[in-house]
């Protein structure tokens, strides 16, 4: 029989994730996808915070295992987090991505999570878990580089006269399709693992799985390509409108399958005591984003689709295709990553390649990534007082 003491404390802890779910919400996940196709004026603000929060919930339900089992097992060797562990780490990090939602300016909620998870591991004892840390580290590293110069790349491919820019937006349309045919979804794949659709439906046709793959991907970009295209018949600013809503909505589902790791991660090691599956964790990890995306989001969105870069809608597609790629490559691989790092980086590369820079704001960029780096570290010295404090205290 489960004790009342520990019960009590496990329920702490989840008010504490919810509190960061919401935060997660309010912040980065319900921000930043929405927000070059808001700069475009391709939707309001507010319509954007809603279907960011329900496409967040999808993703966090779908998507959301890896990230979270990484978060709540993989940043710390030798010891398990304890309620009082998990539960400082949550509220310090949560605190700390709530200033950055009322001050205006995005706080990179992976680097503040990662950052109080790791701070209170050491308190507890723990050892580093290098081999993770390299594997983050590179993540986040790489992020400003490629998403920004992948999205300089295709902004400036968009602008070039000598290319029918109906043309290339088909064929972008297509590598969407492609990689929409090949990330992973947990109800597609078996109980220990999750499956791509092109997997999925590849496995149905006749000779080698391979084969079955190639040929469902190739028809998946055949059919987002084909669509696409039919609709700029109708009106190229239209349609580019249109892709760009739906880049959006990708983009927001990757931030649920990415951003609900950093909230209930913590409270994986807890939940087997009291026989909260990660699914519950999930589902209630989601309520969360959802809940932050509606009731504080409208902030943030604003803050980064008019502060950042005045965006049309070619360099916000340029924005969100290179965003999308890297959201799941850290979904795929289990890695905590910063939406507002993806984005905001997405947004430079692509607000660079309008003559000018695009009115992207140096100063601003400039506060942003001290944020960043404050963010890691201060998270880390802060959660790994916090625990000895409290420890103290307490025994």
């Amino acid at each position: 029989m489960v004790e009342i003491a520990t019960i009590a404390t496990f329920l702490v802890a989840a008010l504490a994730s919810l509190f960061m779910a919401w935060a997660i919400g309010a912040g980065s996940s319900g921000s930043t996808p929405f927000a070059p196709a808001v700069g475009a004026n391709a939707i309001s603000v507010m319509r954007a915070g809603f279907l960011v929060g329900i496409l967040g919930f999808a993703g966090a339900v779908l998507q959301g295992a890896n990230v979270s089992e990484a978060v709540g097992t993989e940043l710390i060797g030798g010891v398990t987090l304890s309620p009082m562990a998990a539960t400082i780490a949550l509220v310090i990090a949560a605190v700390l991505v709530a200033i950055g939602v009322f001050a205006g300016y995005p706080i990179a909620t992976a680097f503040t999570v990662t950052g109080a998870v790791v701070g209170v591991g050491l308190a507890m004892g723990g050892d580093p878990a290098w081999p993770k840390y390299a594997e983050i580290a590179t993540l986040w590293i790489l992020t400003p580089f490629v998403g920004g110069g992948l999205a300089y790349g295709i902004a400036r491919t968009l602008r070039a006269e000598p290319i029918s820019e109906q043309y290339l937006i088909v064929v972008l349309a297509a590598l969407v399709g492609v990689l929409v045919a090949n990330i992973e979804f947990a109800v597609l794949g078996p109980a220990d693992g999750g499956a791509s659709i092109a997997q999925a439906t590849g496995g149905w046709l006749p000779g080698p799985a391979f084969v079955g793959v190639v040929t469902a991907t190739t028809v998946m970009a055949a059919i987002w390509g084909g669509a696409i295209a039919i609709d700029l018949e109708n009106g190229v600013e239209r349609g580019e409108r249109h892709f760009l809503l739906i880049l959006g909505g990708l983009v927001a589902f990757s931030a649920g399958g990415s951003q609900v790791g950093l909230a209930i991660g913590p409270l994986i090691p807890l939940s087997g005591d009291v026989g909260v599956s990660l699914l519950a964790l999930l589902f209630g990890g989601g309520f969360g984003l959802l809940l932050g995306s509606w009731t504080g989001a409208p902030r943030m969105i604003k803050a980064i689709s008019q502060d950042y870069s005045s965006l049309g809608p070619r360099r916000s597609i340029a924005a969100l295709i290179p965003s999308f790629i890297i959201a799941q490559t850290a979904v795929l691989f289990g890695i905590p990553v910063s939406f507002n790092e993806i984005i905001v980086s997405s947004i430079i590369g692509s607000g660079y390649a309008a003559a000018g820079g695009g009115g992207v704001s140096a100063r601003k960029m400039g506060y942003t990534v001290l944020a960043w780096v404050l963010s890691l570290a201060g998270s880390i010295v802060v959660s790994y007082v916090g625990y000895l404090a409290f420890a103290t205290l307490l025994f």
